[in-house]
């Protein structure tokens, strides 16, 4: 016989979640207004204001514009950026296509090797450039060319360097889902190689292809790092920021120069989407995979190429490992550590303040992250629209004008939050923030593939939403959830421009490290550093991937067969 529950202690149960639930929804809320819409405002309203911050309205824009020196920086970054996209995407397409459409041998070390610029900062490559195509560079010394690093087409080539693994990671998605009787058809009606390629492999990437594009596009308009090595007189809006702020003290041109940043990279970020939306499903149920090629031709020729930009990759790492271990390159080969004793700033704290600063951002912001995507999925409420285009829009906004929209609120006199300033609490914020985007999507869509029928019946059983969250969804999503805290992690690492402006004494990070010693001179210890960084990036995936492994095996047999 069953017992019935009486009715009154349903309806407190009921109110009780219903305010727990309310809560955590209003402290996410709070947590995105605190740390990303009242900073974003905050930056805008500083740059309708002069120095002794009165109102002078437009007056700021107009000033940039108008002079020369200042004004340039928005052609320059838009030459830059649409360059470095149009040839690294060009680059990475051909790649992609090589690792997924031909039985290439040793595909999985061609892949390996494509990802090494992830590991690293971005200035890094531009260093290693310097040291291989500088003035005194040892392919300059060796055969007597020099190209001219320094300048628009020094940032460019080191660009394409940096955003070469990101734009071949998402054409090699778009390569994967293809549907072999297209191709099949295609051959039945007598379509050359040729015509195949134009009607069927390109409408079917044309949306990766897109997407490649904004994201390189948004990569480099925003980056920090290349510029400030390689960029010389060559002045584009990120390092305008930086010589507004650091060098000339003015954070009103400073935040005028953000906003205006922010319309491009804001601009590329929207109409992805668009383009997104507008994509259809190319892959249905009864689609066959498309077997890889297995022409002779084709293989020798993409092996070719392949091997060449794997050969360029490990060339400029080379690069980067030797002059690191040598007394004075290019002059005196003789090997030494002296390097990593990092004597100028004092030891190994920033490698230390950065593994701390990446794992604290990495269990933190998954926690946040996660939890925050499961109430907005699964929360019926009229705020749930606005979390999630809240949610989505650090992904416009360049860690740059985050770490500088930082400094107006957390810095400001007076203010409960003037605590965080100068510690490392500031950093992991910023990192969690600046990266928050790609992982919100990332559980939003895990949470999407489960069944709504687990809360049904948890919540008909008396089951709290909180234990379904703890024992039936997190378990499901533990590959996601892993997937994840590795982002956070090995971007906490790497990142420059979203913390450059929040370092402290004693708070400083790995990354920036690497810029202050290549400032002051000792770019042999900055490429021991970044030598360090990249090896502590491959080590910690090394181990995500055996925990992912782990993780899937435990958790996800019920998908088995």
């Amino acid at each position: 016989m069953a017992i019935a529950i009486p009715q009154p202690a349903v309806r407190r149960r009921l109110d009780g979640e219903r305010v727990v639930r309310g809560v955590l929804l209003a402290a996410f809320a709070l947590f995105l207004w605190v740390f990303l819409a009242w900073p974003m405002a905050q930056i805008a309203w500083r740059s309708l204001l002069d120095n002794h911050g009165r109102f002078i309205g437009l007056a700021n824009y107009v000033r940039y514009v108008s002079t020369p020196s200042i004004g340039v920086s928005i052609v320059n970054s838009l030459t830059v950026a649409l360059a470095a996209m149009a040839v690294t995407v060009a680059l990475a397409f051909v790649y992609a296509f090589a690792l997924t459409r031909v039985q290439l041998p040793g595909r999985g070390f061609f892949r390996l090797v494509a990802m090494l610029p992830i590991f690293a900062p971005s200035l890094v490559s531009a260093i290693a450039f310097v040291y291989a195509f500088g003035n005194n560079g040892i392919v300059t010394r060796q055969t007597g060319l020099n190209i001219g690093i320094y300048g628009a087409k020094g940032i460019v080539l080191a660009e394409i360097f940096y955003c070469f693994p990101h734009a071949m990671l998402i054409l090699m998605a778009a390569f994967a889902a293809a549907d072999a009787r297209l191709y099949d058809a295609a051959a039945a009606l007598g379509a050359s190689r040729l015509k195949t390629f134009l009607t069927v492999t390109l409408p079917g990437v044309k949306y990766g292809l897109m997407s490649a594009c904004f994201v390189v596009f948004t990569l480099v308009i925003t980056d920090f790092g290349v510029p400030k090595v390689v960029g010389g007189k060559f002045s584009v809006m990120a390092t305008e920021i930086y010589n507004q702020v650091i060098g000339q003290q003015n954070f009103t041109m400073g935040a005028t120069v953000s906003v205006v940043l922010l319309i491009p990279a804001a601009l590329a970020c929207v109409i992805d989407r668009v383009v997104q939306r507008r994509q259809y499903a190319l892959v249905s149920s009864s689609a066959r995979p498309l077997t890889p090629s297995r022409g002779a031709w084709s293989r020798v020729l993409l092996f070719a190429y392949c091997a060449l930009v794997a050969g360029v990759i490990l060339g400029i790492y080379a690069v980067i490992v030797g002059a690191s271990l040598v007394t004075r390159w290019p002059y005196n080969f003789a090997l030494t550590l002296k390097h990593y004793r990092f004597d100028t700033i004092g030891g190994y704290t920033p490698l230390l303040n950065s593994l701390g600063v990446a794992a604290l951002t990495a269990v933190v912001g998954t926690v946040i992250t996660f939890a925050g995507a499961y109430l907005v999925e699964k929360s019926r409420t009229r705020a749930r629209g606005a979390l999630y285009m809240l949610s989505l829009l650090p992904v416009a906004v360049p860690g740059m004008v985050l770490g500088l929209a930082y400094i107006f609120v957390f810095n400001a006199a007076g203010s409960v939050l003037n605590r965080l300033y100068g510690t490392l609490a500031i950093l992991v914020i910023s990192n969690l923030v600046h990266y928050f985007t790609v992982p919100f999507l990332t559980a939003t869509t895990s949470l999407k593939q489960m069944d709504a029928e687990f809360e049904n019946v948890s919540a008909s059983l008396g089951v709290p939403f909180y234990r379904t969250f703890w024992r039936v969804s997190v378990p499901i999503a533990l590959p996601s959830i892993v997937g994840i805290s590795m982002y956070f992690f090995l971007n906490a690492m790497v990142t420059l421009s979203a913390v450059v402006f929040l370092v402290a004494p004693g708070t400083e990070l790995a990354a920036v490290a690497v810029l202050l010693l290549d400032d002051a001179g000792e770019s042999a210890q900055a490429t021991a550093m970044s030598v360090l960084i990249i090896g502590l990036g491959l080590l910690t995936r090394l181990v995500y991937w055996a925990l992912l492994r782990g993780v899937t095996r435990r958790t996800q047999a019920w998908t088995a067969r």
